[in-house]
Protein backbone atom coordinates (compact mmCIF):
# COMPACT_ATOMS: atom_id res chain seq x y z
CA UNK A 1 0.00 0.00 0.00
CA UNK A 2 2.89 2.17 0.79
CA UNK A 3 5.01 3.14 -2.24
CA UNK A 4 8.41 5.15 -1.94
CA UNK A 5 10.62 6.72 -4.70
CA UNK A 6 13.68 8.16 -4.27
CA UNK A 7 15.19 10.85 -6.56
CA UNK A 8 18.30 13.27 -6.55
CA UNK A 9 21.10 10.84 -6.49
CA UNK A 10 23.42 11.70 -9.27
CA UNK A 11 28.19 12.04 -9.73
CA UNK A 12 29.20 14.96 -7.78
CA UNK A 13 32.72 15.68 -7.10
CA UNK A 14 34.69 15.73 -4.10
CA UNK A 15 33.09 17.94 -1.86
CA UNK A 16 30.25 19.01 -3.44
CA UNK A 17 26.71 18.57 -2.74
CA UNK A 18 23.48 16.76 -3.40
CA UNK A 19 20.05 17.16 -1.99
CA UNK A 20 17.94 13.45 -2.16
CA UNK A 21 14.06 13.03 -1.87
CA UNK A 22 12.63 10.07 -0.89
CA UNK A 23 8.16 10.71 -1.73
CA UNK A 24 6.08 8.34 -0.05
CA UNK A 25 2.27 7.06 -1.90
CA UNK A 26 -0.53 5.54 -0.68
CA UNK A 27 -1.65 5.05 3.05
CA UNK A 28 0.26 6.64 4.96
CA UNK A 29 -0.02 6.55 9.11
CA UNK A 30 1.04 6.05 12.31
CA UNK A 31 5.22 7.02 11.54
CA UNK A 32 7.53 5.85 13.78
CA UNK A 33 10.77 6.80 12.06
CA UNK A 34 12.01 7.73 8.77
CA UNK A 35 15.46 7.07 7.75
CA UNK A 36 18.09 6.67 5.20
CA UNK A 37 20.49 3.94 4.53
CA UNK A 38 22.97 3.38 1.89
CA UNK A 39 24.96 0.46 0.99
CA UNK A 40 28.80 0.59 -0.66
CA UNK A 41 29.71 -2.48 -2.74
CA UNK A 42 30.48 -5.16 -0.51
CA UNK A 43 29.43 -3.47 2.61
CA UNK A 44 26.48 -4.13 5.05
CA UNK A 45 23.67 -1.74 4.58
CA UNK A 46 24.61 1.34 7.12
CA UNK A 47 22.23 3.39 8.78
CA UNK A 48 22.65 7.25 7.61
CA UNK A 49 20.23 9.55 9.26
CA UNK A 50 16.66 9.23 10.94
CA UNK A 51 13.85 11.51 12.04
CA UNK A 52 11.13 10.55 14.35
CA UNK A 53 7.95 11.60 14.41
CA UNK A 54 8.80 13.84 16.87
CA UNK A 55 11.18 15.66 14.01
CA UNK A 56 14.27 14.77 16.06
CA UNK A 57 17.14 13.77 14.00
CA UNK A 58 20.00 11.66 14.63
CA UNK A 59 22.85 10.63 12.39
CA UNK A 60 25.88 8.30 11.87
CA UNK A 61 29.08 9.47 13.29
CA UNK A 62 30.48 9.11 9.72
CA UNK A 63 27.65 11.93 8.62
CA UNK A 64 27.15 14.24 11.25
CA UNK A 65 27.76 17.99 10.38
CA UNK A 66 27.78 17.52 6.78
CA UNK A 67 24.58 15.64 6.41
CA UNK A 68 20.62 17.05 7.15
CA UNK A 69 17.41 15.38 7.29
CA UNK A 70 14.08 17.10 6.91
CA UNK A 71 10.79 16.15 6.19
CA UNK A 72 7.94 18.05 4.58
CA UNK A 73 4.61 16.59 6.44
CA UNK A 74 2.01 18.23 3.75
CA UNK A 75 4.02 15.92 0.64
CA UNK A 76 4.80 13.16 2.43
CA UNK A 77 8.18 13.55 1.26
CA UNK A 78 11.63 13.23 2.95
CA UNK A 79 14.78 14.67 2.30
CA UNK A 80 18.43 14.44 2.97
CA UNK A 81 20.78 17.29 2.40
CA UNK A 82 24.40 16.04 1.40
CA UNK A 83 27.08 18.87 1.96
CA UNK A 84 31.06 17.92 1.62
CA UNK A 85 30.79 14.83 0.19
CA UNK A 86 33.39 12.59 0.32
CA UNK A 87 34.12 8.86 -1.62
CA UNK A 88 33.77 7.27 1.39
CA UNK A 89 29.76 8.23 0.65
CA UNK A 90 29.18 6.57 -2.81
CA UNK A 91 26.95 4.13 -2.09
CA UNK A 92 22.93 3.68 -2.74
CA UNK A 93 21.23 5.05 -0.20
CA UNK A 94 17.67 3.80 0.44
CA UNK A 95 14.27 5.44 1.76
CA UNK A 96 13.32 3.63 4.31
CA UNK A 97 9.70 4.45 6.79
CA UNK A 98 8.59 2.36 9.50
CA UNK A 99 5.26 2.68 10.13
CA UNK A 100 2.22 1.07 12.62
CA UNK A 101 2.45 -0.07 16.22
CA UNK A 102 4.54 -3.53 14.92
CA UNK A 103 6.95 -0.99 13.18
CA UNK A 104 6.62 -2.39 9.58
CA UNK A 105 9.29 -1.04 7.32
CA UNK A 106 9.14 -0.27 4.09
CA UNK A 107 11.68 0.37 1.44
CA UNK A 108 12.52 2.85 -1.69
CA UNK A 109 14.54 1.43 -4.22
CA UNK A 110 17.44 3.25 -4.32
CA UNK A 111 18.98 6.23 -5.85
CA UNK A 112 22.83 5.85 -6.55
CA UNK A 113 24.97 8.45 -5.13
CA UNK A 114 28.74 8.66 -6.85
CA UNK A 115 31.30 11.11 -5.40
CA UNK A 116 34.74 11.26 -7.46
CA UNK A 117 38.08 11.76 -5.88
Amino acid sequence: QVQLVESGGGLVQNGGSLRLSCAASGTIFNINTISWYRQAPGKQRELVATITYGGEPNYADSVKGRFTISRDNAKDTVYLQMNSLKPEDTAVYYCNWRLGVYGRDNWGQGTQVTVSS
